[in-house]
């Protein structure tokens, strides 16, 4: 059995789920990978140089400390004076991501999700650190809507949040972290009340990107849906279906975090100070704003495609009958040609002197009289 399968679950009462804590090393699932004939092996270590450390910061009493130092050092401070730190990192390694776990005392499986990034965004709890995962997004500017061009990118950003300390990492581009940094060093009143100032500021904006790309979104359906209805247009269905991809995989970032904000917003949730819930609350209607957004785009690109299908049809139909209607004015000619090309020998008009011109002018006018009768009901 597996430590995943081992480890036990109860579910408190605002709704989140809390993995109690026993007697587990933070990171010895992590340093306890296993060659393939079973030997313990050193985790893969990171690339010569690289450092996926972006920023680290001292925050005592809303104000950012002067001075660099490494996280462990920074963290000890905070303990000493009351303070948090707040660890920025881009795209970890194992080897370097172990490390901070031993030092901050993360679960092993949180640490491997963070290595990972595949996950749905969610809100656990590890003993007394909270485990939030955002997923992030970012329109892609484009001239023109083609079957392959690519709306909306996606990344992740999690956050581990203890009592001392905010650790985020960043994943993807889709949202970068440092002009929240900036712009929240500069509120010392909410920075004051700690790491959940930090996941509400990331939070917001994170919700506020998506208000963003589900307005550009809309400039790109307002225009999908013209080049549909024009005439003139081919309006490919391959087009729709693009968008409905990108709409897809935008709504995976967008509503599965609706549950976590519910659980942070709660009365009954006693982790986030009071006052930083009415700051969630805040987050939590611009995300309501964004859903039903994405809900109404999901019902208006399947309107564009069954009435860029009926059109087809009707298309089609046109083809159809404009394709009868020369046959029925061929049929004229094949006919007529069909009775005086037969052998008999006793046929009327066959020795007339101009029965040949007669002829083929009574096929030219019942021709044209065909003709001018389809093409007044719209059949040519």
């Amino acid at each position: 059995m597996t430590d995943r399968a081992e480890r036990s679950r109860d579910a408190s009462p605002d709704g989140v789920r809390v993995i109690k804590p026993r007697a587990w090393a933070p990171v010895r699932a992590m340093t306890r990978i296993l060659n393939a004939d079973g030997s313990q092996r050193a985790p893969e270590p990171a690339g010569p140089g690289r450092s996926a450390v972006v920023d680290c910061g001292l925050y005592v009493k809303g104000r950012r400390q002067p001075g660099e130092c490494h996280y462990a050092e920074a963290l000890a401070a905070a303990r000493s004076r009351n303070g948090f730190v707040w660890l920025g990192l881009h795209e970890p390694e194992l080897a370097e991501m172990t490390e901070i776990a031993a030092t901050f005392g993360l679960h092993e499986l949180a640490v491997e999700d963070a290595v990972k990034a595949q996950q749905r965004p969610k809100l656990e709890r590890f003993g007394d650190v909270s485990f939030l995962v955002l997923r992030t997004a970012r329109y892609c500017e484009h001239a023109e809507l083609t079957e392959n061009s690519e709306v909306v990118e996606t990344g992740q950003v999690m956050l581990f949040i203890g009592p001392q300390f905010l650790i985020s990492v960043r994943h993807g581009d889709a949202c970068r972290l440092s002009p929240v940094r900036a712009d929240l060093e500069a509120r010392h009143e909410l920075l004051a009340h700690g790491p959940w100032a930090v996941a509400y500021a990331i939070t917001d904006r994170v919700v506020d990107l998506y208000l963003e790309v589900a307005d550009q979104l809309e400039d790109d359906l307002d225009v999908l849906e013209t080049d549909v209805f024009d005439r003139q247009s081919t309006g490919r269905i391959q087009r729709i279906y693009q968008m409905k991809r990108e709409l897809v995989e935008f709504k995976r970032a967008v509503m599965p975090l609706q549950r976590p904000l519910l659980t942070l917003t709660a009365e009954a949730n006693r982790e986030v100070p009071h006052e930083v819930r009415r700051y969630f609350r805040d987050v939590q209607d611009h995300l309501s704003r964004t859903v039903e957004q994405v809900n109404s785009y999901d019902d208006l690109l399947n309107s564009i495609l069954q009435a860029r299908l009926a059109q087809v049809t009707v298309d089609q139909n046109n083809d159809m009958r404009k394709i009868a209607s020369w046959a029925a004015i061929a049929a004229v000619w094949t006919a007529i040609a069909g009775i005086y090309g037969m052998n008999f020998e006793n046929m009327p008009e066959l020795r007339m002197t101009y029965g040949y011109p007669v002829v083929l002018a009574l096929m030219l006018g019942i021709s044209l009289a065909l003709y001018r009768w389809l093409r007044r009901n719209g059949w040519l």
